[in-house]
């Protein structure tokens, strides 16, 4: 798996997925944007974000948009913790793009215990500020999009194991199709070179 980490760092900016050669590419990032390369790629499921609004995966979270996603669950004493305290300084050093052009996204690994209540505490304290979305849904959806995001282990054993899923960060750009993969853990400037490279 560290090879595999070291690998998809490397490739950080190019186009690891397979490109959807009949979707439109959007014109505009955001809600109004068409359906762009993504849209046949990810599930259109619907997710509940930490304030209790309900969102279409595809549509509200991903489409025409510069994303930046973890994966993570509330009660986590694991990398979890540290993971997010690092995104924050991610976060931070964006400023005020994120929310705007960039947005950051955490989806629970535990959907079944992280209700939208117990993601806003969490996202509370951590002192997350606005343009980080946490969502929470059914778990059928969350192992849809996991996968689709490549947050998983070809070893059925390895990748029924939580933290196995918790120390990537998957950064991509709808509009234009270009994704990668990165330690979540990796120094800020890394990751804010590595998102702005998206642009």
């Amino acid at each position: 798996m560290n090879t595999k980490r070291a690998i998809l760092k490397a490739l950080c900016g190019v186009a690891l997925y397979p490109a959807v050669a009949s979707a439109r590419v959007a014109g505009v990032a955001g809600v109004n944007a068409a359906p762009g390369p993504r849209a046949g790629y990810f599930p259109n499921a619907e997710f509940v974000d930490q304030n209790n609004r309900k969102v279409r995966f595809y549509d509200d979270i991903i489409r025409g948009k510069l994303v930046v996603i973890n994966m993570m669950y509330t009660v986590c004493s694991g990398i979890c913790p540290s993971n997010t305290a690092n995104l924050l300084t991610v976060q931070k050093a964006l400023g005020q793009r994120v929310g705007r052009d960039i947005h950051m996204v955490s989806i629970s690994l535990q959907p079944e215990f992280d209700s939208p209540a117990a993601l806003l505490a969490y996202a509370k304290k951590y002192d997350v500020q606005p343009g980080w979305t946490f969502l929470t849904g059914k778990r059928a959806d969350m192992e849809v999009v996991r996968r689709k995001l490549g947050f998983y282990d070809t070893d059925p054993i390895e990748d029924g194991k939580l933290a196995r899923h918790t120390g990537m960060v998957s950064i991509g750009n709808e509009r234009i199709d270009r994704w990668c993969m990165q330690p979540s853990l990796s120094a800020t400037h890394q990751l804010v070179k590595s998102i702005l490279d998206m642009t």
